[in-house]
């Protein structure tokens, strides 16, 4: 930020005037020297700096008994907004995070500020330059650290990797079924304990080697070297045998009929064999490579030698902002249909779709304390009721949930409970006016909920206390909260999303549940991967009931995600987790500034 830009906010700041604008204000030399911290000379060079770009008009008092006076001709608001705008105008992203982040700048002034960044983030084409390149630029409130396959868990991780690294097979939701990726054709015997997959040839790396059978093996025993915690899913495979650089045999000890869907997982992510993994810049076979990744910006740019389709976006960069902004970077989103766009073209201004997964509270049984109490769960559940929560709050929340499926919350019967009914619930579960303590995210929906909780609570007698911490640092935590606030987005293979989440040992679930109750879902599981699709769908509803009807977790809303785009945007794809394929957007050139916006 430009040196008289600060010095401006500081006498602004110091002599308490914002919003008095055209108004002389009394001040004096030496008054404004302690201030800004400097000399009565320095201040006078300063005063002039600022009459010179018209944000102030100094009248300096002549003689015994006449006070100088300041008039202040431009609003702070406007001034920022302005200095704003000028930085991301050049590109200067990380400069405008900054400014966003003074101290100066709190309450409806950052709305104001993220609005402008948002509007300057986006899908845009940058035609009129001599490059002729077509960037997206996108900010998020999680920072993206590493990019390591093998222990990734968020939706927002995953659909980034997805976008740098391949995979043997994809599944395709629309069908139930499995496409070629790296591999482009493969056999299973009857048995299905024996996969051989033939790969393509002349596949590479963004590091410029062909990719061979070797990467492949390599890429599997790295999970099981590294105990991933995702390695249940492959924990079936006995043996790999190389028939050669371009066919590989996966030889299981029982019969997995679920194996192409492990494979097809970001986990099996194909990485080099002869390259030291770096997660600053790791060496894949996506569409998008890796050119940068700093606290701040994760570069991606489009790699020319991608065996598919070349990405016809240029460039993507995705901005971190700091974690205490993500309370005010929060859309409140219309109502919208229960049935997920297909992923043909769209062409227009807006793409709603619920998601798969809910909101929900996850009790801590790691900790000791009354929600080891059934019936005190009970009661939890009915206070943090999905029909209270949508009628009270509304917003995003579309239906209420009664599972991380849509499909299968409508099937609930639903009715509100009553406050007699909960106040006989806590009474039974032993509540005498403890304190509970609740735990969040920054996120707003979580702190909203956990405000009205703390609202609702008090009409049943119960105290709730709040405590903030940071999204997946749960040791901050464990030992203090009796009820943690989460959200669960699954993939469109939704028998995948499920089994993961279950069997996935980063999550809150593994996190918050006692080894005794994780063994006893694991055991429920044990012959999941050995059964035809139709049982294997009715043993993920079985094991989610024993979450549900033990109240380990508390299912709150099913929640609504929109994409708003110019309609010049073409090539609007939905991938898995709702997320854009920026794979396959492209932008008119004729049109000098197009743009989309997260909803």
């Amino acid at each position: 930020m430009d040196n008289h830009i600060s010095h401006y906010l500081r006498i602004a700041a110091g002599l308490g005037s914002p919003g008095r604008l055209l108004e002389p204000l009394p001040a004096s030399i030496d008054a404004l020297a302690e201030v800004l911290c400097c000399t009565p000379r320095n201040v006078k060079f300063i005063l002039r700096r600022l009459e010179e770009e018209q944000l102030i008009l100094w009248q300096p008092g002549r003689g015994r008994g006449h006070y100088s006076a300041i008039t202040f001709l431009r609003s702070v608001e406007d001034v920022l907004e302005e200095q704003l705008q000028g930085l991301l105008d050049k590109g200067k992203v990380k400069q405008g995070i900054d400014l966003i982040g003074l101290q100066e700048v709190q309450g409806p002034l950052k709305e104001r500020l993220l609005a402008v960044l948002n509007k300057q983030m986006g899908y845009h084409s940058e035609a009129e330059t001599t490059t002729g390149l077509d960037i997206l630029r996108i900010t998020s409130n999680r920072h993206v650290l590493e990019l390591d396959s093998s222990s990734v868990y968020t939706a927002f991780e995953a659909f980034l990797l997805g976008q740098i690294y391949s995979t043997l097979v994809t599944y395709e939701a629309s069908s139930g079924s499995f496409l070629p990726a790296l591999a482009h054709m493969w056999e299973v015997n009857e048995a299905s304990t024996s996969y051989i997959f033939y790969l393509r040839k002349g596949v590479r790396f963004h590091h410029g080697r062909v990719m061979t059978s070797r990467d492949v093996k390599y890429t599997l025993q790295r999970l099981k070297d590294l105990d991933s915690p995702a390695i249940w899913h492959f924990r079936d495979v006995a043996g790999i045998e190389l028939l050669g650089d371009h066919r590989i045999r996966f030889d299981l000890s029982r019969p997995n009929r679920f194996f192409l869907h492990a494979l097809s997982s970001i986990y099996m992510s194909v990485l080099p064999y002869d390259l030291e993994f770096n997660p600053l810049t790791p060496s894949g076979t996506g569409p998008y490579r890796v050119s940068r990744l700093s606290g701040e910006v994760l570069e991606l740019a489009a790699f020319d030698d991608y065996y598919g389709i070349r990405p016809l976006l240029d460039r993507v960069e995705i901005w971190s902002l700091p974690d205490q902004w993500a309370s005010v970077r929060q859309y409140q989103l219309p109502e919208a249909g229960e049935n997920r766009p297909s992923s043909t073209l769209c062409t227009n201004n807006s793409i709603d779709y619920p998601a798969l997964g809910c909101r929900y509270l996850l009790t801590n049984l790691r900790k000791k304390g009354l929600q080891h109490n059934r019936h005190f769960r009970q009661a939890m559940s009915l206070l943090y009721h999905p029909l209270a929560l949508m009628k009270e709050l509304g917003g995003n929340r579309i239906t209420p949930a009664a599972s991380f499926l849509p499909w299968l919350s409508r099937q609930t019967d639903w009715s509100e409970p009553g406050m007699d009914q909960i106040k006989e619930l806590l009474k039974l579960g032993g509540y005498n006016g403890e304190d509970i303590i609740l735990a969040h995210t920054n996120k707003k929906d979580e702190r909203d909920e956990a405000e009205w909780l703390q609202r609702r609570g008090a009409l049943a007698g119960v105290t709730f206390k709040v405590l903030n911490y940071k999204d997946f640092q749960l040791d901050e935590i464990t030992g203090r909260a009796d009820f943690v606030f989460s959200e669960e987005v699954l993939e469109d293979d939704w028998q995948w999303g499920m089994i993961n989440y279950f069997v996935n040992r980063s999550n809150h679930l593994h996190g918050l549940l006692p080894d005794s109750q994780l063994a006893e879902i694991e055991q429920k599981l044990s012959s999941f991967t050995e059964l035809e699709d139709d049982s294997r769908g009715r043993l993920l509803q079985q094991t989610e009931s024993l979450l549900r009807d033990n109240a380990w977790v508390l299912y709150g809303c099913h929640l609504n995600k929109r994409a708003q785009h110019n309609q010049s945007l073409f090539g609007l794809h939905t991938g898995s987790f709702g997320f854009l394929d920026i794979s396959r957007l492209w932008i008119k050139s004729s049109f000098p500034e197009e743009h989309i916006r997260p909803g």
